[in-house]
């Protein structure tokens, strides 16, 4: 393909095209005030190629080209080197799809996509990669493995080892390295300057700070060239060993086996109560470090080792390790500059066996604790069912007066809902069901109603059929802890224009004293139309952060307040005076109680009173370390998806793994963010950006969990 000029066939009015070139100009301008960052709006494009013009960026450029993503990226390869940009790859990710490029002390990665829908396009994307550690390139050199932030070098350089030699001599002076000396290399213990190559020649460099190349720190590097058979010499470049750690820390295990630190990628089979288990990493490290680490983990996790293992290709060390129930096989080798280490343990047949009998026997017991526990919930609850049924009356009902509904209520009807346009009448009442089903009985056939018969007809359950001229209703009556479920659905209840009941109920019920439910965990009225009650907690944990009732009460705001400001203060909760506001259709108050901060909100809807009442456990946050910093707010992330996932918030990236926060990986990423609004977006493979808003208060802990198509679902933990 043959290079075009910039802002060919880019389909545009002219004044779209106008603002495209302003803004291609203006990112120019922008990356040129840093010569080590390349102005990717300069570079060739494939010819054929569409600009994506809509997010200007100075450091990424998007085209699209009308030929498949595998001949793009070769075509690309080429129109780039033939501008002068080397191709390589980094260390140990030789198979990665994004192309690497050096030109001087500029980097620029390519990376492509296929066009949405279209198998015969694809997308090519520029984006600037800035290269922290410049060593030289050799022209023409092969087999080009670079990794700028370290430096790592490895190639093959064309010329003899003498020619070669003298081009590092004067290219690394030229960029600002220069020979390290022996006074500058005593600040480094077991520093040696005068190692032999055989075959070969070695150099130390160093890089002085304060320069004008704008370098960043650098540590000494160590130059080696080998002569090859072919005539050619082999170049590897990469920090001094004598400046490598020697004594290494533990990271964070890898399926329950240790790792240390630093190490540039690590994965892991498995876990620590796995039968077999694998840990595989890239030590930043030389091999005796990487190796003594190792003799002392092993020792202080009760591991011996019990002498070398048969090498593999690629070894350079092999031992054999076991301890009580396990053994394994640790295996160090070289790889560019790091050290390869790949640790395996399994346990043995013994164990495995006990590992089998412990669990059968575990299985065993919760299912006998299980079936007791069963036994004892459906005892107690049968003897709370009698005790609430004993409460129940069933003396006879009157009607109630002024009813607006269709069929007449008993007088002890609460929590009235009434729907006309659809046929649906529900209460609650303190009658028992016998008495409940005799009123209607009583009342209904006097109106013409006739009744079919039902099978159920119990104590606690009744069912009933009643039909009138064409019309029919179906009426269910049923004990619901301390009170009968009255549910009656038919086109007997059909009222046109028929208006809700709930303002009519409030007038009704606003001089009943408001009663609290002596079943509920936090207070609630028994006179409510719905309730709910949620606590988050930490699995296995009994003791939750956070729990919040939610209620709608048909009563006045005045009088739900006042019955809350009363059973609060019996439960040792105390109001605070700061903060708390009152009015007609709104209240908030904050409390302090013996648990923790606490908070009261009231407002009005549908003609009730809704109840918010949340109190937070700080002791039960702190312990499951998910209380948030003071003045500050935090967010909990975790993924019960498949696939990685990453979301951007207050301008910071996080990556989320397939099943952080969830059974087998509990703790997610967290961040912590000032009180405020928050606009974040989720990015999962093969979907789109999924964007939401989440609001904060200072004190608050929030989980955003990913689902497993890609929705967000948030949730307040404390």
């Amino acid at each position: 393909m043959s290079r075009m000029t910039r802002g060919t066939q880019v389909p545009a009015r002219w004044r779209l095209l106008a603002c495209g070139f302003f803004l291609m100009a203006s990112c120019g301008v922008a990356a040129a005030a840093d010569a080590g960052i390349v102005d990717v709006h300069a570079l060739p494009q494939l010819e054929g190629a569409v600009e994506d013009t809509s997010r200007p960026d100075p450091y990424r450029v998007e085209y699209r080209v009308p030929t498949p993503q595998a001949v793009t990226s070769q075509a690309v390869r080429k129109l780039l080197s033939t501008e002068g940009w080397v191709p390589y790859v980094l260390p140990l990710e030789e198979k990665s799809t994004t192309l690497k490029f050096k030109k001087g002390r500029q980097g620029l990665s390519v990376h492509f996509t296929q066009a949405l829908g279209r198998p015969d396009q694809s997308v090519v994307y520029y984006t600037t990669d800035r290269i922290y550690s410049n060593v030289p390139f050799p022209d023409g050199a092969s087999d080009l493995v670079f990794d700028g932030t370290r430096p790592y070098l490895g190639c093959i350089a064309p010329g003899a080892l003498d020619a070669t030699s003298d081009f590092y001599t004067s290219q690394m002076e030229a960029i600002g390295w220069r020979k390290l000396s022996a006074e500058t290399a005593a600040r480094w213990t077991n520093a040696s300057l005068d190692e032999t190559v055989p075959n070969g020649v070695r150099a130390f460099y160093d890089h002085p700070e304060g320069d004008t190349t704008q370098f960043y720190k650098q540590k000494p590097v160590m130059l080696t060239l080998t002569r090859r058979d072919d005539g050619r010499t082999n170049v590897d470049i990469r920090i001094a060993p004598f400046v490598a750690p020697a004594d290494l820390n533990a990271d964070s295990d890898v399926a329950g086996l240790p790792r240390p630190n630093p190490t540039k990628s690590a994965r892991g089979l498995g876990s620590a109560s796995s039968n077999k288990r694998e840990m595989s990493a890239a030590a930043m490290a030389e091999l005796p470090a990487v190796l003594a680490f190792y003799h002392r983990e092993f020792a202080a996790r009760g591991w011996q080792e019990d002498g070398s293992a048969p090498l593999a290709p690629g070894d350079d060390v092999a031992l054999k390790i076991s301890n009580a129930e396990e053994t394994g096989v640790l295996r160090l080798g070289r790889k560019y500059d790091f050290t390869m280490v790949n640790l395996t343990a399994q346990l043995k047949e013994s164990a495995l066996a006990a590992r089998a009998k412990a669990k059968k026997e575990a299985d065993e017991k919760f299912m006998r604790d299980a079936e007791a526990m069963a036994k004892q919930v459906i005892a107690a609850d049968e003897a709370r069912r009698k005790v609430q049924a004993a409460a129940l009356s069933d003396a006879p009902l009157n009607t109630l007066a002024d009813s607006k509904t269709p069929v007449p209520l008993p007088e002890t009807a609460e929590g009235v809902k009434f729907e006309g346009n659809d046929g649906h009448l529900e209460f609650s009442s303190t009658s028992s069901v016998k008495a409940l089903t005799a009123f209607y009985r009583a009342s209904l056939k006097p109106a013409g109603w006739k009744e079919q018969p039902s099978v159920i007809n119990q104590p606690n359950m009744a069912m009933m059929e009643f039909s009138k001229s064409g019309k029919s209703i179906s009426m269910t009556v049923m004990q619901m802890g301390p009170k009968v479920n009255v549910r009656a659905d038919g086109s007997g209840l059909v009222m046109a224009a028929a208006k809700p009941m709930a303002t009519t109920e409030v007038q009704a019920k606003s001089s009943e004293p408001l009663k609290p439910d002596p079943e509920s965990q936090l207070p609630v009225p028994t006179q409510r139309s719905s309730t709910s009650l949620a606590t988050t907690k930490m699995p296995g944990s009994e003791t939750p952060f956070r729990r919040e009732l939610a209620a709608s009460i048909p009563a006045p705001l005045g009088d739900v307040l006042a019955f809350y400001r009363a059973e609060l203060s019996k439960l040792g909760w105390q109001e605070k005076a700061d903060g708390a506001t009152v009015s007609a259709e709104r209240a908030q108050i904050d409390f302090t109680s013996p648990q923790g901060p606490a908070v009261l909100k009231l407002g009005r809807a549908k003609g009730e009173t809704t109840v918010s009442l949340a109190q937070k456990n700080p002791d039960a946050a702190v312990k499951a370390d998910i209380m948030p910093k003071p003045g500050q707010a935090r967010l909990m992330l975790g993924n019960i998806g498949a696939k990685e996932a990453s979301l951007t918030i207050n301008k910071q990236t996080v990556k989320i793994a397939a099943g952080a926060g969830g059974p087998q990986s509990p703790k997610g990423p967290m961040l912590d963010l000032p009180p405020g609004t928050y606009q974040y977006a989720l990015r999962m493979p093969g979907r789109p950006a999924h964007t939401e808003t989440l609001t904060v208060a200072a004190g608050d802990a929030w989980g955003l969990m990913v689902g497993p198509t890609g929705e967000v679902l948030p949730l307040q933990m404390y």
